[in-house]
């Protein structure tokens, strides 16, 4: 069965960091494009970062220098390194894979910063 799971949510103060986990099962995440996407309370969901199978990435201007993807397909996982985190980074941050066979998305995990 197809499925990707993101987990390493939570809820931290300003400034502090977390650290996202994608696992998928299934498939091999090797041969995909990985996205990070988040959707905050009342707004659209929006890209956040990429990485494609040959490593290279891209970020929404308001998370670079902060955040980071990465992949490690012996573990069959994506990441998302994140520092330096804001109130407005608030919000359900979701996986997504796309690739020649598919697109497939997680379920979501809940990022909350406030002090």
């Amino acid at each position: 069965q197809v499925q990707l799971e993101e987990s390493g949510g939570g809820l931290v103060q300003p400034g502090g960091s977390l650290r996202l986990s994608c696992a998928a099962s299934g498939f091999t995440l090797s041969r995909y494009t990985m996205t990070w996407y988040r959707q905050g309370p009342g707004k659209e969901r929006e890209l956040v970062a990429q990485i494609t199978s040959s490593g290279d990435t891209n970020y929404a201007a308001s998370v670079k220098g902060r955040f980071t993807i990465s992949r490690d397909n012996a573990k069959n996982r994506a990441y998302l390194q994140m520092n330096s985190l804001k109130p407005e980074d608030t919000a359900v941050y979701f996986c997504r894979a796309f690739g020649s066979a598919g697109v497939y998305w997680g379920q979501g995990t809940q990022v909350s910063i406030s002090s």
